[in-house]
């Protein structure tokens, strides 16, 4: 995997951690198309609806002085110029960790200025037993059976 996008991702994840609507909104592509499911509802949303969700989620974890907590559970180059991070994210409140989080399949390519850009996004919200993907991840690792190409 080219050291480019493990730079990019780290930057990417670093706007997120600082709720930066700014660097969220250079980091997606304007053709982006995602699918959000929640309680079992199915949403298809684009561009501009997912900067308000990320409006609305930087806002909230602000007011509420939260911390991003995130999770590389994998990455996976699908092709040369297109990779998929596999993350859970969940907010930390007052120290305490919310009993759900949401897995997101977020897929990126590089655009014509060879920059990466998030082009599609799945996104299973609402998980209650995310730390046992994490510990299949761990449990990969160690078993040499897969595992993320992106350990930190």
């Amino acid at each position: 995997m080219p050291s480019s996008f493990s730079m990019f991702l780290d930057s990417y994840l670093d706007v997120w951690r600082n709720s930066s609507l700014k660097g969220m909104k250079n980091s997606i592509s304007q053709e982006y198309k995602a699918r959000e499911i929640t309680d079992g509802n199915i949403v298809d949303f684009g561009y501009e609806e997912s900067l308000n969700g990320w409006e609305q989620g930087f806002k909230f974890a602000k007011e509420n002085n939260a911390e991003w907590m995130i999770n590389v559970i994998t990455v996976l180059p699908l092709r040369d110029d297109e990779t998929m991070a596999i993350l859970s994210a969940t907010l930390v409140i007052q120290g305490k960790k919310l009993d759900t989080a949401n897995l997101f399949f977020q897929t990126f390519q590089k655009n014509n200025k060879n920059e990466w850009n998030l082009v599609r996004s799945y996104i299973e919200a609402g998980v209650t037993n995310v730390s046992t993907f994490i510990n299949t991840k761990t449990n990969l690792n160690k078993n040499n059976i897969g595992g993320s190409l992106y350990d930190k």
